[in-house]
C-alpha cells in the first residue's frame, strides 16, 4: 500500500472520529439542559431501572409513569414483587397491554430473589439471560446502572442514527440491526454511556419523532445528513410489514343476582391468565357455532354491544351477548365451560384486558 493511501485512511478515520465527537457533544449538552425529569432517573437501583424499562417497552413515558409509580409503591424491593400473587401483578398491569411483559417480570423477580439472592446481573451479557430482557433492555440497564458502554438500540436510536448518518438500509433486516449495533458501539460516549443512551431516547421521543419531527429545534440540525439532503421523512426505512389477522370473538354475559360469569384465559394466546366473560370464537362475525348453539340456547341470547379492538398483530372484532338462563342451567353450563360466578363487588381484584374492563365500566359501573 502506498504512503498516500495510508494518509487517506488516517484522514478518513480522523473525520469519522470528529463526527462521533460532535454527535456526542451536541446530544449530551442538549440532554444536560433538557432531559426529562423521570422518577427512575433519580436512582441507580437496578430493580427500579429494570422495572421502568420493562414498563416502557411498547409504552409511552406519559402512560408508563403512573404504572411505574403504582408498582414501586406496592413493591419496594424485588423480594416484594417476587412474593406477590401473579393475579395481583396482572391487576396492577391492567391497561398497559402486552401482558407477557408482566408475567415475565414476575417470573424474573422470583428467579433473582430465589436464585441470585436479590442481586441483579451486573453486565450486558448476563442481563440478556433474564426472561423478558432483550438486547435493548439489557443495554439500557447495563449502561445506566453499571456504566457499561453498550448501545441501547431501539426505535428511537434507529430513527436518530438513520437520519443523522443518512442510513437507508431496511431496519427490519437482521443485517441492518447489526449495522446499527456496530455503529452504536463506535459512537457511544465511553465516559457517560448511560446518559448517552438516555439522551438518544429523549431526542427520539421528543424531537426526532416518527412524524413531523421538530428539526428546527434539534441540537443536531446543523450536521444532520438527512436534513441536509431533505429526506428526513423517508428515514428510517422499514420494508417488512407485520401480518395482521382478523379474529371474531363473542363474549357471553351470564348473570345471577349480583354475580357474573368470568373465565380465566389459559393457553398461549392473547390475555393469558387474565379474566374475560365466557367466549366463543367464530370464522366470521356471525355467531354460527359454539356451546350456546350446541345447548339450544340461541333464542335466549340478546345482543348488548360490539367493538373493534386493535392489537399489534390482530384485529379483534368483539360482540357481547347476554344469555338468559336459570340458576340450574348455569350450574350445568359451568361444568362444561370452565367459568366461575364472581360477585361484581369482587371484580376489583381480577385483572381484565382493556375491552372487558371498558365493557364492565360502561354497563355496570356507570
Amino acid at each position: 500500500m502506498k504512503a498516500g493511501a495510508n494518509i487517506t485512511i488516517v484522514s478518513q478515520q480522523k473525520n469519522i472520529l470528529l463526527v462521533f465527537m460532535n454527535f456526542n457533544y451536541l446530544i449530551l449538552s442538549y440532554f444536560d439542559k433538557n432531559k426529562r425529569d423521570l422518577p427512575w432517573r433519580h436512582t441507580k437501583d437496578p430493580f427500579r431501572i429494570w422495572l421502568s424499562e420493562i414498563i416502557l417497552q411498547q409504552t409511552r413515558v406519559d402512560q408508563g409513569m403512573k404504572f411505574y409509580n403504582n408498582f414501586t409503591q406496592e413493591f419496594e424491593t424485588i423480594f416484594d414483587l417476587a412474593n406477590a400473587d401473579e393475579q395481583k401483578v396482572l391487576k396492577l398491569w391492567q391497561g398497559l397491554g402486552y401482558y407477557s411483559r408482566a408475567r415475565n417480570l414476575h417470573f424474573t423477580a422470583k428467579m433473582i430473589a430465589q436464585k441470585l439472592n436479590g442481586e441483579f446481573p451486573s453486565n450486558f451479557q448476563d442481563l440478556k439471560k433474564l426472561k423478558g430482557v432483550g438486547d435493548y433492555t439489557a443495554a439500557a440497564i447495563a449502561s445506566i446502572v453499571y456504566d457499561e458502554a453498550v448501545p441501547a438500540v431501539d426505535g428511537n436510536m434507529f430513527r436518530v442514527f438513520a437520519r443523522y448518518f443518512n442510513i437507508d438500509d431496511d431496519i427490519s433486516s437482521p443485517k441492518t440491526k447489526k449495522i446499527f449495533w456496530d455503529l452504536g458501539l463506535e459512537v457511544i460516549d465511553k465516559n457517560r454511556p448511560g446518559d448517552f443512551n438516555q439522551a438518544v431516547m429523549d431526542l427520539g421521543a421528543t424531537i426526532c419523532t416518527p412524524k413531523q419531527p421538530k428539526c428546527d429545534h434539534c441540537p443536531l440540525n446543523e450536521s444532520c445528513e438527512a436534513l441536509r439532503l431533505n429526506n428526513v421523512n423517508e428515514l428510517p426505512v422499514k420494508l417488512k410489514k407485520t401480518k395482521v389477522s382478523n379474529r371474531f370473538l363473542h363474549f357471553i354475559i351470564i348473570e345471577n343476582d349480583t354475580k357474573i360469569a368470568l373465565s380465566k384465559r389459559t393457553g398461549n394466546d392473547v390475555w393469558k391468565n387474565l379474566y374475560t366473560f365466557p367466549k366463543i370464537e367464530t370464522e366470521t362475525d356471525l355467531l354460527d357455532k359454539g356451546w350456546v348453539l350446541e345447548n339450544g340456547l340461541l333464542n335466549r341470547l340478546s345482543f348488548l354491544d360490539e367493538e373493534k379492538h386493535i392489537l399489534s398483530h390482530q384485529n379483534l372484532f368483539i360482540k357481547y351477548w347476554k344469555l338468559n338462563v336459570s340458576l340450574k342451567e348455569i350450574t350445568i353450563l359451568r361444568t362444561e365451560n370452565d367459568f366461575e360466578m364472581i360477585s361484581l363487588h369482587d371484580f376489583e381484584h381480577y385483572p381484565f384486558p382493556k375491552p372487558i374492563e371498558k365493557f364492565i365500566t360502561k354497563h355496570y359501573l356507570d
